[in-house]
């Protein structure tokens, strides 16, 4: 089905740290570079290696306000200024050393991938580090610097497509996309997420919050209630996403892959297991196929879980891109498990019996996933699917 398979690998996103007690770990991106190499993924003959470019100021300016990106290029450079206007400060969104330099790297990274599929070199590529869906035009937000999916889909609109959709599976609303083109019609976002308002963060992505008088039904949100496992969460998501692509008929998709809705992470409360990123990933492949000749960015995200999780579900995605899945073998490198059990533990966290598959047993059912099932019928009713 893929003939050809782009694996962004930008080694100056290594700069994007927040600090070693920062949640958001850059070993997530590296541990899942190594994941791929060691599984053969890269050495596959459809797999090529995509180098990248940091963003300049004009590619950041397709969503990105001036001010903003000077601030964020003299905060990180230690000059005194306000801001915390800017979202910078103790907490979500510390400065660190040059994170104009770290966001722009992933940025450039994600629009590398864009180019890539947008010219037809590639069918699909990845870029592991991407997916900071947080970030607004005038702020950082939720981790995130840059928003790199929207620099990416904006770049595809400035290069010609006329229709993006972008699904978004991470446990946190895609907010970032979904606000910044909430009023064109051009661009679809859809995002599956928990859902708690007033608590869980960002607070956005009820069902009912649809695009911008311009933009009508260009947003969907599926919210997913706490505690929410493999089946209610999967059966919401067959019940809209398919459907609402194939109404919209994008030229290309862009996905965000964060792998923060897995039930060992730490930041958040649903209950997902390998087997779930395994099944979407094969939906949004066919889908990629079905609609867009194959067109697809994808991005990885969140993901806290960041030893143990997330470069196991992110292998999976990148397997399935490749054709690989099938080939897959079930347990993980031991050498690969070796080295990443000891980088979980030189950080001083439990490491505990650490995964060596990437299957896991399933979870129990639990009443979420009846809530999880009626709020995906109560969208497809919304939306038309």
């Amino acid at each position: 089905m893929s003939e050809r398979v782009g694996l962004v690998v930008a080694p100056e996103v290594r700069l994007y740290d927040l600090g070693p007690q920062h949640p958001l770990k850059i070993d997530r991106v590296l541990l899942t570079w190594d994941l791929v190499e060691a599984c053969g993924l890269e050495a596959r003959a459809n797999v090529e290696r995509l180098g990248a470019a940091a963003a300049d100021d004009m590619l950041l300016r397709l969503v990105h306000d001036a001010d903003f990106i000077d601030a964020t290029r003299r905060a990180g450079h230690g000059e005194a200024g306000a801001w915390a206007r800017y979202g910078y400060g103790p907490g979500d969104n510390p400065i660190f050393d040059r994170m104009h330099e770290a966001g722009a790297a992933v940025a450039g990274a994600s629009v590398e991938a864009a180019r890539a599929v947008w010219s037809g070199a590639v069918e699909h590529a990845f870029n592991a580090p991407g997916g900071l869906h947080h970030a607004m035009p005038r702020r950082a937000s939720g981790f995130c610097v840059y928003d790199d999916p929207a620099v990416a889909i904006a770049w595809l609109l400035a290069n010609g497509a006329e229709r993006v959709a972008y699904v978004d599976v991470d446990v946190h609303h895609g907010d970032g996309p979904q606000a910044i083109f909430w009023d064109d019609p051009r661009v679809l976002t859809v995002s599956i997420h928990e859902y708690s308002p007033g608590w869980f963060f960002p607070g956005t992505g009820a069902m009912t919050e649809r695009g911008g008088p311009g933009a009508p039904g260009s947003a969907v949100n599926i919210p997913m209630p706490p505690f929410t496992g493999d089946e209610g969460w999967l059966s919401a998501f067959h019940a809209v996403v398919p459907e609402v692509l194939r109404r919209f008929g994008p030229q290309v998709l862009v996905t965000q892959l964060g792998a923060d809705a897995h039930h060992e992470d730490p930041l958040a409360n649903l209950r997902l297991t390998t087997a779930v990123y395994r099944a979407a990933a094969r939906t949004v492949h066919e889908l990629a196929h079905e609609l867009c000749d194959g067109r697809w960015v994808a991005t990885g995200g969140g993901g806290y879980g960041w030893a143990r999780a997330v470069p196991r579900i992110w292998t999976l995605w990148f397997a399935e891109m490749a054709d690989a899945i099938g080939d897959l073998p079930d347990a993980l490198p031991p050498g690969w498990v070796t080295d990443a059990h000891d980088r979980l533990a030189a950080t001083g966290d439990p490491a505990g019996a650490f995964p060596t598959t990437f299957s896991e047993d399933a979870l129990a059912r639990s009443d979420a996933d009846d809530v999880a099932i009626e709020v995906g019928v109560a969208v497809a009713a919304m939306v038309g699917a």
